[in-house]
């Protein structure tokens, strides 16, 4: 069996943030920029990071935000290396810092196995808060739990960001697809259909 790990916003879909394009939609990114930099800067945790951002929300309804999810589009060649990995015996797993309105709705599409992800509380149908399951620096811990769970023959992780980097260190292989400056993996590539290739070169003598 083996383990193959993605992030999800600007690796299998084309928006880079959930959180940064629903302040983008209900006018609220000028405050959650400032709450963004107070987190860079080492004055809030994640936890209270997302608390604020969702509180700028409140009181928004489920379906303003399932609209939006549901018109995200995906990156090319993400079904057919989903194809490809299911038959070459990979588990699939999503892991994400943005919302689970997006990651889940991904993971159904994508028959991923696992899908992580921050999600937003809603009561009476409207937004009242937020569960922060995936800070920072999660994913990294997250995939070494999948990793003692399921003992793969081999990990590979596939992201672009900085919230990337500490499931790169769990990794037996990490692929960095289209990263930020400053992001690096063991293979850098511009397309799903290159990270096939790499995980072909993988599998190939196994």
């Amino acid at each position: 069996m083996r383990l193959i790990a993605f992030d999800v916003e600007g690796t299998l879909v084309k928006a880079r943030s959930s959180w940064v394009e629903l302040h983008k939609k209900f006018g609220t990114w000028e405050k959650g920029k400032e709450y963004a930099e107070l987190f860079f800067a080492g004055k809030i945790d994640y936890a209270k990071w997302a608390e604020l951002d969702a509180s700028l929300w409140l009181g928004r309804k489920k379906e303003e935000i399932l609209e939006w999810a549901d018109s995200v589009e995906y990156n090319d060649y993400a079904f057919e290396l989903m194809d490809f990995l299911r038959e070459n015996g990979f588990k699939i797993a999503l892991l994400s810092s943005g919302l689970m309105c997006l990651a889940g709705r991904v993971a159904r599409e994508l028959k991923a196995d696992y899908v992580f992800a921050n999600e937003l509380v809603f009561k009476d149908g409207k937004v009242a808060g937020v569960i922060p399951a995936v800070d920072f620096e999660g994913k990294g811990a997250i995939l070494r739990r999948l990793k003692e769970e399921l003992k793969p023959e081999l990990t590979v992780a596939v992201g672009d960001g900085f919230n990337d980097l500490s499931m790169f260190r769990e990794a037996d292989v990490a692929i960095a697809i289209n990263p930020h400056e400053g992001v690096e993996g063991d293979h850098v590539v511009e397309s799903l259909r290159e990270v096939r290739e790499i995980v072909e070169g993988l599998i190939g003598g196994r």
